[in-house]
């Protein structure tokens, strides 16, 4: 246990070390600050009778809602907001009596001057969501399911205060993800397995599979002359003042970490499969233990290919159904930006799945092959 509190030390010091240097270097500029938003309660919804709305982004007319603010300096205070809606239900907030929302007020001298209902409340359900998986894997993985989700914890934290600022500050997309993902990789399995062997050849054999995917989809996306900017987030981003992304590296970037996961379970599977074939018979040869592993990849290839495929699917769908609905030739569809960065998306990710077993197998035959006792991991 006490190398398990060291790593887990050890691994929160290096974010916070790599965090500040980042932030350290960094030459980006901190955006224009925004209203204050408060959570309020709503308590009753009108139809405004002074309906003249003329702004051509509020087609949909106009509501007074009434809402008691539920903390800050405004606590308990009852106010009367006017909601314009647009009309499109992709922009409207459908709210009801009873709601939960975030008010944004701009006060000035302690009076407000502009109040306007942002968002609904939705975190609360998100935490409890969370706490449900994470009771989920503690009930159904005891002691392993707690490593692992003190392991999803530390990777979140990697992205969050490692990857981001080297980001903003300027360092490749593809090789900041690459090495994220090897720290993720290292830290999640030696935390959840401990260091041995098994842990050794899975962290070979995940991070050959997740540096071929990255290469597939850098020569691919390349070739195929995808621009990064086909998601509403990173036009958005272009924006930006003051701060320099390369679209195509995130777009790539983004790929090697959406592979992580699924390349990652594939490595543990084979390498502690292989490793319960030496425990059974200890006088296994290279070539048996390297048999038995392929033999294991290739029972899971076809599940985890489809996981990853079915995945970036999922995303498309509305896009897939629009295509659908008004019959858009397959030779235009798949010439699109948006779904050809689905296509490579997938396709790399699942190429990366196909090389780790491989890459697995030959590492953890090559390493158990060395062990004459079972007793030595």
């Amino acid at each position: 246990m006490r190398r398990y509190i060291s790593l887990l030390l050890t691994s929160m010091l290096l974010f916070w070390f790599v965090q500040a240097g980042s932030a350290a270097s960094g030459d980006h500029e901190t955006p224009l600050g925004e209203p204050d938003l408060y959570r309020a309660v709503i308590l009753k919804i009108e139809k405004a009778e002074d309906d003249m709305v003329t702004t051509a982004w509020a087609r949909g007319g106009k509501l007074t809602v009434l809402v008691r603010i539920a903390e800050g300096p405004y606590k308990g205070q009852e106010m009367s907001i006017d909601h314009y809606l647009t009309g499109n239900p992709a922009y409207d907030l459908n709210l009801k009596p009873g709601d939960r929302v975030f008010v944004g007020l701009e006060a000035i001298a302690g009076y407000v001057v502009d109040s306007f209902i942002a968002e609904h409340v939705r975190d609360n359900y998100l935490y409890l969501l969370a706490l449900l998986f994470v009771a989920s894997l503690v009930l159904v993985g005891g002691v392993k399911g707690a490593k692992a989700a003190i392991v999803l914890v530390l990777t979140g934290l990697a992205v969050v205060f490692i990857m981001v600022p080297l980001l903003l500050g300027g360092t490749s997309p593809v090789l900041a993800s690459l090495l994220v993902s090897a720290l993720v990789v290292c830290i999640g399995l030696l935390f959840i397995s401990g260091p041995n062997l098994k842990t050794a050849a899975a962290i070979t054999g995940t991070v050959a599979g997740v540096i071929v995917a990255g290469v597939v989809a850098v020569f691919f996306g390349t070739l195929s002359n995808l621009i990064g900017m086909n998601s509403h987030e990173a036009q958005l981003l272009y924006f930006v003042p003051h701060l320099k992304i390369d679209f195509r590296g995130l777009l790539f970037s983004g790929m090697i970490l959406g592979s992580l996961g699924a390349v990652m379970d594939v490595g543990m599977s084979i390498s502690s499969a292989v490793w319960e074939v030496k425990a059974v018979k200890p006088d296994a040869t290279l070539g048996h233990l390297v048999r038995s592993g392929m033999n294991v990849g290739r029972d899971v290839l076809g599940t985890m290919s489809n996981t990853l495929i079915l995945a970036y699917a999922g995303g498309a769908l509305p896009l897939i159904l629009l295509s659908a609905a008004y019959n858009t030739p397959l030779q235009k569809l798949i010439n699109l930006d948006v779904i050809a960065t689905e296509v490579v998306r997938a396709l790399a990710g699942s190429i990366g799945l196909v090389f780790c077993v491989p890459a697995t197998a030959l590492a953890s035959g090559y390493l158990y092959s060395r062990v004459h006792q079972t007793g030595s991991k």
